[in-house]
C-alpha cells in the first residue's frame, strides 16, 4: 500500500506540472508599444520652454515643431509648455533663471551669441559680423563635427545648461525710425543692442552709439526716441510690429541669426535615457524643419513688408560694411583664430 501511495503522489505531481506548463502556454506574449507610444511605466513630465518671440516667427514655428514631435514620440508622456512672446523675460533673464536652478524654466530657444556669458565662449564665433556668406555656409557648420562641441561647451564648463540642436532665424539687418539709404546714415544714431561685446563693437565700428535696451522694451524705446534703430531678422522685425515705429530696413545682413535650443542639466538629469533620446530625436527633426522653412518664410515676409510700405534698402556692395567692422572681427576671434578659420572655410 505504501508503494501505491507513492506512485499515486508522483502521478498527481506530474499532472499538476503539466497543467501549470499548459497554463503558461496559453498567455499571449506582451505586445510592444505602438510606434510613437511610450511604455506604460514611463513617467509623465512637463518641461517649461521659454521663447522671446511670437509663435508665428521662424523660431516660433521651430519651437512648435519640436514640441509636437516630442509629444508624438513620447505618446504624450513628455509635454512641452511653450511660453512665447517674452512672457518669461529676455534671453538673458531666461538664462539667469535657468542657471539659478529651481526648475521654473527647463528649456529655451536662445540666440547663440547670448551664451557667450554663460559658458559658451565658442558660440561667440557664430555671431562675428559677416562670418557666414549664406545659409548653406551656416548649415555646413551646424551639421559638422564641430557643432556638438559648441553645443556641449556650457555644460562642460559647469554653467548648468547644454545645447540640444541648432537652427537659424535668418540674416539680421538694421532698421531705423528715420529713412536711411547707406551705411554712413547710421553714424551718430543710437542703435539698440543686447549686452553683447561683439554687437557693441560692430555698432561702434559703423559710427553709431550702442544702447542697451531689453527686447521687451524695444518697441516703446523706438517710439519715444530712446533709440533711433535696432537690428533683427526680418521675420522677427515684422512679428514684433517694429515697422509701425521704425519703417526703414537696410539689408546689410551683418550676421546670420544662429540659434540653439538649450536645456538645464537639472532637467536633463531627471529624464530617463529613453526620454533623453526622444528629445534628441525631436531636436534633429526640428533642426531639419527650421532649415526647410527659414529662407522661404523670410522671403515671404520681406515681400509683405514691401507691400505694406516699408522702406527696404538693398545693399549692393557689402565691402565697406566689412571694412568698418574689421577691428571687432579681429579682436573677437583673437583667442580662437584656428577654430574661427575652420568655420570660415566651411563655405
Amino acid at each position: 500500500m505504501k508503494k501505491g501511495y507513492k506512485v499515486l503522489s508522483l502521478s498527481l505531481v506530474l499532472v499538476l506540472i503539466i497543467a501549470a506548463l499548459a497554463g503558461c502556454g496559453t498567455k499571449p506574449p506582451a505586445e510592444p508599444p505602438a510606434q510613437g507610444e511610450a511604455p506604460a511605466e514611463q513617467p509623465e513630465i512637463t518641461l517649461v520652454y521659454a521663447e522671446v518671440n511670437p509663435l508665428d516667427t521662424i523660431v516660433g514655428q521651430t519651437d512648435t515643431a519640436f514640441k509636437e514631435k516630442v509629444e508624438e514620440l513620447s505618446g504624450g508622456k513628455i509635454k512641452i509648455d511653450i511660453q512665447a512672446s517674452g512672457v518669461l523675460g529676455s534671453e538673458n533673464d531666461v538664462l539667469d533663471a535657468m542657471l539659478g536652478g529651481g526648475g521654473t524654466i527647463d528649456m529655451s530657444r536662445i540666440s547663440a551669441f547670448a551664451l557667450t556669458s554663460y559658458g559658451g565662449e565658442k558660440s561667440k564665433l557664430l555671431s562675428i559680423p559677416y562670418t557666414f556668406v549664406n545659409r548653406e555656409h551656416f548649415w555646413n557648420f551646424a551639421t559638422s563635427d564641430l557643432a556638438p562641441e559648441f553645443l556641449l561647451e556650457p555644460h562642460e564648463n559647469g554653467s548648468g545648461v547644454r545645447g540640444l540642436f541648432y537652427g537659424e532665424e535668418g540674416f539680421r539687418h538694421f532698421f531705423t525710425v528715420k529713412p536711411i539709404s547707406k551705411m554712413e546714415d547710421l553714424k551718430g544714431m543710437k542703435l539698440r543692442v543686447s549686452n553683447d561685446p561683439v554687437m557693441n563693437g560692430m555698432v561702434q565700428g559703423l559710427g553709431a552709439s550702442p544702447t542697451v535696451v531689453a527686447f521687451g522694451e524695444l518697441y516703446s524705446a523706438l517710439q519715444t526716441g530712446v533709440v533711433d534703430g535696432a537690428e533683427q531678422p526680418i521675420a522677427n522685425y515684422k512679428s514684433n510690429a517694429f515697422p509701425e515705429v521704425a519703417p526703414n530696413l537696410i539689408l546689410d545682413g551683418h550676421t546670420l541669426g544662429a540659434i540653439q535650443v538649450v536645456i538645464t542639466d537639472e532637467a536633463w538629469n531627471k529624464l530617463t535615457e529613453e526620454q533623453q533620446n526622444i528629445l534628441m530625436e525631436a531636436g534633429k527633426y526640428a533642426s531639419e524643419f527650421n532649415r526647410k522653412i527659414s529662407e522661404e518664410a523670410e522671403n515671404k515676409v520681406l515681400e509683405q513688408l514691401k507691400a505694406e510700405g516699408v522702406n527696404v534698402v538693398e545693399v549692393e556692395d557689402i565691402t565697406p560694411w566689412q571694412e568698418a567692422v574689421k577691428g571687432v572681427i579681429e579682436s573677437a576671434t583673437a583667442n580662437n583664430k584656428e577654430l574661427y578659420k575652420k568655420i570660415v572655410d566651411m563655405k
